[in-house]
């Protein structure tokens, strides 16, 4: 390496990237080029608003390049007059041709939130929680032509918890991916070459982009399954379900014991601990909701408001 730092060009945009893209400066790596998607939309006013990653790079001073799509020539020359030694992706967003897959000396790296092959694909973060996975982490990929195929050059594992929202290991997997990024960047300076592991070819599932129609609560379904629902789209898109006869957003919500000839849907029992809602299996105590045009609030303020479901002791 001649004691040259290494030159990268990072690709991101969401927050989950940031962490990733302060870790590729502090690690002794010279960014000399962000990519990230071009501003979008936003807020109440769609005002066009520049992504996390393009705001991060911008405070650094480092050049941040938004173009529609790498495809064309003329894009794939620009990214290529750089001279990255590598090219580090974190949910930027868009597809990699093989031709920029081939311009940096070293390729080109992603860090991808679950321990693959289980869960390639976008939204693997909330997959694993609606799967009742008791683990998740985080792979340091090198890329190749395939969606998230291919080897893992690093991981990081973290326990999902019952107390776990899709936020909460949203956060803990970016700090967990900027840690492994850093590690490898560190690695690969000092000369080491990094060992890949191919990814095993039983266990593939893909985590498919989130859809708004999949956070409506259906009681028939077991309890259990509900509360994967409401832990995993907390703080998007908010599990939806109605309390008798009142469509509601449902923040927090566990599974317990219910009665087993309750009609699902049915208001069991409703106190400071929370409303119950019988499922197909078990029950649902709901213990924060939002009520439509409101805030989010407990289930102790809601039965302020509607007192007659209150349990009469």
């Amino acid at each position: 390496m001649s004691g040259q730092p290494l030159r990268v060009v990072f690709a991101g945009t969401p927050e989950f990237s940031v962490p990733c893209l302060e870790a590729c400066r502090t690690s002794g790596a010279e960014v000399v080029a962000v990519y990230t998607q071009p501003d979008r939309p936003a807020g109440r006013g769609r005002k066009l608003t520049p992504s996390p990653v393009k705001a991060a790079a911008q405070a650094a001073g480092i050049p941040v390049e938004q173009p529609e799509s790498l495809k064309s020539a003329d894009i794939q020359q620009a990214l290529a007059a750089y001279r990255a030694d590598l090219m580090v992706v974190v949910a930027y967003g868009l597809i990699l041709p093989r031709k920029v897959l081939a311009l940096p000396r070293l390729g080109c790296w992603n860090v991808h939130a679950s321990l693959l092959p289980r869960w390639r694909g976008a939204a693997p973060i909330q997959r694993a929680i609606l799967a009742g996975d008791n683990e998740s982490g985080v792979d340091l990929m090198q890329m190749e032509a395939g969606l998230d195929t291919g080897p893992v050059l690093l991981e990081r594992r973290t326990p999902i918890t019952r107390q776990d929202t899709g936020g909460s290991l949203h956060d803990r997997l970016s700090a967990l991916g900027a840690d492994v990024l850093a590690e490898g960047l560190r690695r690969v300076a000092t000369g080491e070459v990094l060992v890949p592991r191919a990814q095993p070819e039983e266990g593939v599932t893909y985590a498919h982009k989130l859809d708004k129609a999949e956070a409506q609560l259906d009681f028939s379904k077991p309890a259990m399954t509900l509360e994967y629902q409401v832990r995993a789209f907390d703080p998007w898109p908010v599990a939806e379900g109605a309390i008798a006869g009142e469509a509601l957003r449902i923040w927090a919500a566990h599974a317990v014991d219910g009665s087993p000839d309750a009609v699902p849907g049915t208001v069991l029992g409703a106190s400071r601990d929370g409303i119950d809602i019988a499922c197909g299996q078990g029950a649902l105590r709901v213990t924060a909701l939002q009520r439509a045009g409101g805030k989010r609030i407990t289930a102790t303020d809601y039965l302020n408001a509607r007192p007659e479901l209150r349990s009469r002791a």
